[in-house]
């Protein structure tokens, strides 16, 4: 039996998760990219460390293997992931209910998030399995925004 552990994510986090990114999505990086990454790591420390993008990540054996973190201000879900090897197994699930939870106790009465517009994709089946509705609308990104009522 596999033991998942779940925490609030701390800056120190934020290398694994951006690695998880990477094996997800089967990304190879240039030095160029590798110096965007940096930035990018640094950005997404302090937006924890001073609560404006606050997560909650998932681990088994120490390890991180999974996480969701969301926009303070807006209540955007900015992002979900996972390690393959850890699906079907309600870590994704439990991971958006915790973010979810939280942004209720700050007193959000919905969230939103952008899904690929291809309605085939895991991604899309996945937040309309939960209860995520479309609105019809796109972000800046062209991807389809989802609403989930906070009750």
């Amino acid at each position: 039996m596999i033991l998942i552990t779940y925490r609030t994510a701390v800056p120190a986090d934020i290398p694994a998760c951006l690695e998880i990114k990477g094996r997800v999505l089967e990304k190879t990086f240039s030095e160029a990219a590798f110096q965007e990454l940096a930035v990018a790591t640094e950005t997404w420390r302090r937006r924890v460390r001073d609560d404006s993008f606050p997560g909650v990540v998932a681990c088994s054996g120490g390890e991180v293997i999974g996480y969701c973190f969301g926009e303070k201000m807006t209540g955007e879900i900015v992002v979900l992931s996972l390690l393959p090897e850890f699906e079907g197994l309600g870590v994704g699930r439990t991971l958006l209910r915790m973010v979810a939870d939280a942004f209720r106790d700050r007193g959000f009465g919905k969230l939103f998030c952008g899904c690929p517009t291809d309605r085939t994709s895991r991604a899309w089946g996945f937040f309309r399995y939960l209860g995520w509705k479309p609105t019809g609308k796109r972000n800046a990104a062209d991807r389809d925004i989802m609403e989930f009522p906070l009750r």
